[in-house]
């Protein structure tokens, strides 16, 4: 059987890359710009796209493949993908959903607790040794006793972080866009209502137009001066400039974020701050983890060639009946 060609663009790991080179003719682009060096006649016969970074894949590339049948996204995330494009070409999208749920849930709880028990902090004052010089680390200002988690975004994710907190004893609500039935977590319809309920935010909803900026000004002073907010969804959720000004005045109390607006770019105005923990957006940054992804990147592609029927595809993009 003639295997189908398809463009690996960005990084893949290693695992990955053995993987569709076993099964498919690869060709290879670091980034947008390098797509453009593909020849004509390579470029029309393309017909599957794995991307293994977060490389921007407007309609300006994805134009260059006029036979592309499937985009194969490694991440649950799938942002900086023009998905009316694609909708209107038929192209079906992929992501990786389920295999980086638990390990996603599990950074967002070290994060959490990192944030609100300033254990990092706490860290650096021994590495410096200033326990020694100074006496016992400061009590920490808040905790995690008489707390209420809104969590904005109760997907996959969502719930395994719900599940984590329930365990901890830790009350929690809940909104999105719509109310998920068979919970018994409070669905708050508006979000700035949740928002002025709770004095615990974290966020896990994907970036798109329509999360752009989300939460901005008044909806930090909405969460209040005793007000931690924790982002593991994307850093566009958050106007950036509004949470290093609500940080700085102690609008709210502290932030724990694993993701930015211009990843890598971190502004040094929040690298600054003392009240708030950094993460280089590893939520599911593990070997194993990772692994899991990349293979699900790749049986996506897989299934499609062999059968018409990814395996997880995203809502926004038609799939075609099996072949």
């Amino acid at each position: 059987m003639t295997k189908a060609d398809i463009l690996v663009l960005g990084g893949v790991r290693p695992s990955s890359r053995e993987a569709l080179e076993s099964d498919f003719n690869c060709h290879f682009a670091s980034d947008a710009a390098e797509t453009g060096a593909i020849a004509a006649d390579v470029a029309g016969r393309i017909r599957g796209i794995a991307r293994g970074t977060h490389v921007h894949a407007g309609r300006a590339l994805l134009e260059r493949f006029p036979k592309l049948e499937i985009f194969s996204n490694f991440g649950v995330g799938y942002d900086g993908i023009d998905l009316d494009y694609c909708a209107a070409r038929g192209i079906v999208v992929t992501n990786t959903p389920d295999v980086l749920t638990e390990e996603v849930a599990d950074t967002t709880l070290g994060l959490l607790l990192n944030t609100v028990r300033e254990l990092s902090a706490a860290e650096r004052y021994l590495r410096a040794g200033r326990w020694e010089t100074d006496g016992a680390y400061p009590l920490s200002k808040a905790t995690l006793r008489n707390r209420t988690i809104g969590i904005l975004g109760l997907g996959r994710i969502g719930l395994a972080i719900a599940r984590r907190l329930d365990a901890m004893q830790v009350p929690v609500v809940y909104h999105g866009r719509r109310e998920r039935p068979g919970v018994g977590y409070r669905y708050y319809r508006e979000l700035k209502s949740m928002i002025e309920a709770v004095d615990t935010l974290i966020i896990v909803v994907p970036g798109s137009a329509e999360t752009a900026n989300l939460i901005d000004a008044g909806m930090l002073k909405a969460l209040g001066p005793d007000g931690i907010l924790i982002n593991v969804g994307r850093g566009s959720v958050v106007d950036e400039p509004a949470l290093i000004e609500a940080l700085a005045s102690r609008t709210i109390l502290a932030a724990g974020l694993d993701v930015f607006a211009n990843e890598p770019s971190v502004p040094e105005a929040l690298i600054s701050l003392d009240n708030v923990v950094l993460l280089p957006h590893l939520g599911s940054a593990s070997h194993h983890t990772r692994d899991a992804m990349g293979q699900l990147m790749v049986d996506n592609l897989k299934a499609w060639f062999a059968t018409g029927v990814p395996l997880t595809p995203v809502p926004e993009t038609p799939v075609r009946q099996a072949r």
